[in-house]
């Protein structure tokens, strides 16, 4: 099958080509006729399946059929609302948007927090069709009423289940209230949990499933190894492996953002150059180490798990734990930025006693042992014992802790259940980073986010 096939316009699909794809995956050829007929859709799928085109274009090709009705000036009503819970995933959605509509006469833009609000209201004063937003800054501009969403045709919820992680559970309630109940509903999400099935109950109706990809599966095309090592021997095992193995752009996952300046600063002195990018660095900051490390003149990025949302760097080689996520679902996250496009990549963790745990726990989740080895010379001491792991300090909170919604508390709306779900295999897609600056707050890191509890010091910052 090819993108000219799926019932797109002729402007749409040259974009496609332009862009080096002719074969849909299969989020892709699922979810564009089935956004194209109008009715709700909710989606299963990973990052790095395509999922992003898989709605992109047929809102694209949607709002260019419909026109927008006619009004004063040149401002146009803005008639689809993309929600992501991140800074980055929202930049690299609109880019998307900008990159697959550039021959149409659509406008879009992006919101988020950690840049100044001004800009962003200028902006919103000309005209607008398709607007990509995290929902506290969203709220920022409903507050000043600087943004009309009186007129939203499609509502898309991108990556839902990290929206309900990171508390915006109240946010999207909020957004919801505004919009007109007419509207065709888009829900993508990579799990399918008690949660995201209560908020889908209460926002989609008679929806199309597609799931194209197990529940926590990891990629065919990405290798996984695990060395076993001292906890204080880990930084020494990076650094060998890197130079021995001549790795270029690394990406490395610490736990918490003290941890990631801490290493990067070593690898630095190690002759490795190497950045950290975290909620408490600048959008200044994080910008130069995404551009830096995308065009491949910075060598690793050290990340957190939040911080790395929206990072999709295609035929990225390598992906390393310097320390496992203490949430097993974000392992599966966190590898699956490499082996995209049918490349293949390379998941390396380096795993102390202390988290034998943690990786039991993984391992069961994505039903596979993992091959563990021992490097010459870094030998672990057969007599070390476990000791505890702290997460939920200042630096870096437990992601799913306090204020994690347990029911979404919708109105609802469905009035049946969902269809079943179409087979498929996951595969991956496009997509490019954007700069942003995340704001910590109580149970979890958040990266374009707000406090789920509602109280905070000095507004928005979402």
């Amino acid at each position: 099958m090819k993108f000219s096939e799926l019932g797109l316009a002729e402007e749409i699909v040259r974009a496609v080509t332009e862009h080096g794809y002719t074969t849909p995956t299969p989020i892709q050829a699922q979810a564009i006729p089935a956004v194209l007929s109008g009715g709700d859709l909710m989606a299963g799928a990973q990052t790095g399946t395509g999922k992003t085109a898989g709605f992109v274009l047929p809102i694209l090709q949607r709002l260019t059929e419909n026109k927008a009705p006619a009004s004063a000036g040149a401002k146009s009503p803005i008639r689809a609302l993309i929600l992501t819970p991140t800074r980055e995933l929202a930049a690299q959605v609109e880019e998307s948007v900008r990159t697959y509509g550039k021959h149409t006469k659509l406008s879009s833009m992006a919101i988020f927090g950690g840049v100044s609000i001004n800009p962003q209201i200028q902006r919103l004063r000309s005209r607008l069709d398709i607007l990509v937003a995290t929902p506290g800054r969203l709220l920022d501009h409903v507050q000043q009423r600087t943004v009309d969403l009186s007129q939203v045709q499609i509502l898309v919820l991108d990556e839902a289940d990290r929206m309900l992680d990171m508390g915006f559970i109240k946010d999207i309630k909020k957004v919801l209230a505004l919009l007109p109940k007419q509207r065709q509903n888009l829900l993508f999400s990579a799990t399918f949990s008690d949660e995201i099935k209560t908020l889908a109950d209460g926002l989609l109706t008679r929806p199309t499933l597609i799931e194209v990809a197990r529940r926590n599966a990891t990629a065919e095309t990405i290798s996984q190894k695990v060395y076993e090592v001292n906890r204080d021997q880990k930084r020494q095992v990076l650094t060998h492996l890197i130079k021995t193995h001549q790795w270029y752009q690394v990406l490395v996952f610490t736990r918490t953002k003290h941890g990631a300046n801490r290493l990067a600063e070593q690898l630095g002195k190690d002759d490795i150059p190497a950045l950290a990018i975290h909620g408490n660095k600048s959008q200044a900051a994080r910008t130069r180490a995404l551009a830096e490390f995308k065009s491949g003149k910075l060598q690793v990025l050290v990340a957190t798990d939040i911080a790395a949302r929206g990072i999709d760097i295609s035929e990225l080689p390598h992906v390393v734990n310097y320390e496992l996520p203490n949430i097993a679902e974000d392992y599966v996250h966190r590898i699956g930025r490499t082996g995209r496009a049918g490349s293949e990549g390379e998941a390396t963790s380096l795993v102390c006693v202390d988290e034998f745990d943690y990786l039991k726990g993984i391992e069961r989740l994505i039903k596979r042992s993992l091959p563990r080895e021992v490097l010459a010379g870094f030998e672990p001491d057969p007599n070390a014992r476990a000791q505890p792991i702290q997460t939920r300090s200042a630096d870096h909170q437990g992601q799913r802790g306090r204020g994690q919604p347990k029911s979404s508390n919708l109105p609802s709306r469905s009035t049946s259940a969902p269809a079943q779900a179409k087979p498929g295999t996951a595969r991956p897609g496009s997509g490019k980073p954007g700069p942003s600056r995340p704001k910590a707050r109580p149970g979890g890191e958040v990266s374009g986010g707000r406090p789920s509890s509602g109280h905070r010091s000095g507004g928005r910052h979402s």
